[in-house]
């Protein structure tokens, strides 16, 4: 007989009524009730007759006994059918809480780098933009958990780990493999749907197509995602079925230069920063547009582009990264539905202080692409700097349950940074351990731990931690800035010096500005007896802290307390306190308050009424949001023992 547990379809919702389910159970009732008929057809059971019954009553006690044995089996078997029965309807109806062996498995999907079979390897950046637009179709689905496309590309070598190693290692459990060729305008594809702990197959199919127009190959794309979300039992949405079967241009050649513009800006980052890949990329998309003027995506492409040729500097501009939002904004009006349009003004309002109109899009981005772990990553910031930072936690999670590749560390690594500043230490580590355990970058978990004692007041410890970082990696700038700060606090200023001048030199060979940490660099330069170099550098935090401050970047009301912390020790004491007046408007604080009262900057003014007046009252506001976050763990079943 087969096992009940089978009943259950893998993958399936247990609660789901499924016709195929019922039928093992029906094939076990019919063998029985065939055995029964045939039993009873032996079993002549007549109505005695009147004369007869006087005889029947001088029967000996052992042959009664024998007349009643067939009885009492009939009773048996019936009841043996109709609890049969009973147990087939309750199984199937999941009425009775049986612990089934198949449990209704999480719709978490990876969609791996589909190979380039082609004789010409010229075509991998096609092959990658069927990968990508597969990809994409299924990150539409709410119902489905689709892990980013940097997540696995590490998997992009034919030797790769096997299905079941991957899917482990990403966290989901289907797995998603192709592979193609393209020669002249026909393309041979080959996709195939996997059990990911198992490596089972559950579906695959062959395509090949002659591409006449762009419609051709997106609606093989469209197709591969519809059938894979009908495998997993997905719910796929009107409106998610109308953006997979979207075609966002109807012209060829477009869409080739499209897809070679987008291979060069992944070069662009995966060859660390090449200027020349991202030169190329803005070409590519450019001829993109000369053939399709209304290819929304092309715009957004432009946009990164863009932003990441002008950061630095439009940094003092008053139309700062405005071109990114008219791109933007010209790819929302052919295509209103663009997540990545949305998520690109998202990211710009965030940077020019529009918090609200930023979240709004990010929204957006979210509605029309719920597994992308960029808009969350977005949210989580902006929550962070405005210090909401149980919303930012939760975001930092969702982000981190989608994005499983190259920057899973990093992600890590904030989300420990959000536990350290809400004084979960026992999670920061955890998350610190976890991000070292992928990356193995001893620095970066150094760098955590020391952070850690510095919140805690151990300065010794922290300068302990920090050294072990320095040690491994000189040039690692956080390390060697806070190293600066930990001896500044520690009252070891030749050394706080010393550190400090290390960053500025590291800082300056990588074309950077250090936006937060100058008024420190200064007290040291003061302390050592530079007061020339100390009061460029108070110059400088205040001209920086400023400009922020007027574009109203997410988290510019932080600056505050670095003005405050200048003008105090410079002795102008009103500057001092209308700077502190505005930072304790916030609602929320995370731990860094705890650090105002002992401040070397605030010697002037530490003992007066006002100043003890309002430290209380930031110290108040950050044990506030301790006990929030705390709650919310709770309410998460993640509270730390």
């Amino acid at each position: 007989m087969q096992n009940l547990n089978s009943l259950s379809t893998y993958g399936a919702h247990p609660k789901e009524f499924d016709p195929e389910q019922v039928k093992p159970v029906l094939n076990n009732l019919t063998t029985i009730i065939k055995w029964y008929l045939k039993y009873k057809d032996a079993q002549t059971i007549s109505k005695p007759k009147a004369e007869e019954v006087k005889d029947e009553i001088k029967v000996s006690d052992d042959s009664a006994k024998k007349i009643q044995k067939p009885k009492k089996r009939l009773i048996i078997l019936f009841s043996g059918i109709a609890l049969v029965i009973v147990i087939a309807i309750l199984l199937v109806f999941d009425i009775i809480g049986v612990e089934k062996g198949t449990e209704e498995l999480e719709k978490s999907i990876a969609v791996l780098p589909f190979f380039n079979e082609s004789e010409d390897q010229e075509n991998t950046y096609f092959i990658n933009g069927i990968m990508d637009e597969v990809l994409i179709n299924l990150q539409t689905i709410k119902d489905l958990r689709v892990v980013s496309r940097s997540s696995v590309e590490q998997y992009r070598d034919p030797s790769r780990p096997t299905s079941p190693e991957i899917a482990k290692k990403l966290d989901v459990n289907y797995i998603v493999e192709g592979s193609g060729q393209k020669f002249g305008n026909t393309i041979r594809l080959r996709v195939q749907l996997l059990g990911g702990a198992e490596d089972r197959h559950l579906w695959g199919k062959s395509y090949e197509q002659e591409i006449l127009k762009p419609r051709d190959i997106f609606n093989i794309q469209s197709q591969i995602a519809q059938v894979i979300a009908a495998e997993l039992k997905a719910i796929i949405t009107p409106e998610e079925k109308q953006l997979i079967e979207k075609t966002p241009t109807a012209n060829l050649t477009a869409l080739d230069f499209y897809q070679r513009g987008r291979e060069e800006y992944k070069k662009y980052f995966s060859e660390n920063n090449n200027r020349e890949a991202l030169e190329r990329a803005e070409d590519l998309y450019h001829k993109a547009l000369e053939y399709d003027s209304t290819f929304a995506r092309v715009y957004t492409g432009l946009a990164w582009v863009y932003w990441e040729k002008n950061i630095w500097s439009e940094f003092f501009s008053e139309s700062y990264m405005d071109s990114a939002l008219i791109l933007a904004d010209i790819a929302l009006s052919h295509d209103d539905q663009l997540a990545e349009a949305y998520n690109i003004k998202g990211y710009y309002y965030s940077t020019t202080g529009k918090v609200t109109q930023a979240v709004e899009n990010y929204d957006m981005a979210i509605k029309f692409n719920p597994n992308s772990a960029s808009p969350y990553f977005g949210k989580a910031w902006i929550y962070w700097l405005n210090n909401d930072l149980v919303k930012s936690i939760e975001n930092f999670h969702k982000a981190v349950s989608i994005d499983q590749g190259p920057e899973l560390p990093t992600a890590l690594k904030n989300l420990s940074h959000a536990y350290c500043i809400t004084g979960f230490f026992e999670k920061s580590n955890y998350y610190s351990q976890k991000a070292f355990e992928l990356d193995g970058d001893s620095v970066a978990y150094y760098h955590r731990l020391a952070r850690s004692e510095e919140l805690l007041g151990n300065y010794s410890k922290a300068v302990e931690f920090g050294e072990k970082g320095y040690a491994i990696d000189s040039n690692y700038i956080p390390v060697v800035r806070d190293l600066g700060s930990y001896y500044l606090y520690f009252g070891q200023y030749k050394k706080s010096l010393s550190y400090h001048k290390k960053c500025i030199e590291r800082l300056k060979a990588q074309g950077k500005i250090e936006l937060y940490y100058m008024y420190l660099i200064g007290y040291s330069f003061w302390q050592n007896g530079y007061k020339e170099e100390a009061k460029y550098y108070f110059d400088e935090q205040i001209k920086y802290s400023e400009q922020i401050i007027k574009r109203g970047e997410p988290g510019a009301e932080n600056q505050h307390i670095q003005l405050a912390s200048v003008y105090a020790f410079r002795g102008e004491k009103d500057k001092a306190y209308e700077h502190l007046r505005i930072f304790n408007q916030q609602e929320w604080m995370n731990i860094y308050v705890m650090q105002i009262r002992y401040s070397p900057f605030f010697e002037s003014i530490r003992d007066e009424p006002e100043f003890q007046q309002i430290v209380s009252e930031l110290e108040a506001k950050y044990q506030a949001e301790h006990e929030r976050v705390r709650k919310w763990l709770e309410e998460q079943g993640d509270l730390p023992d």
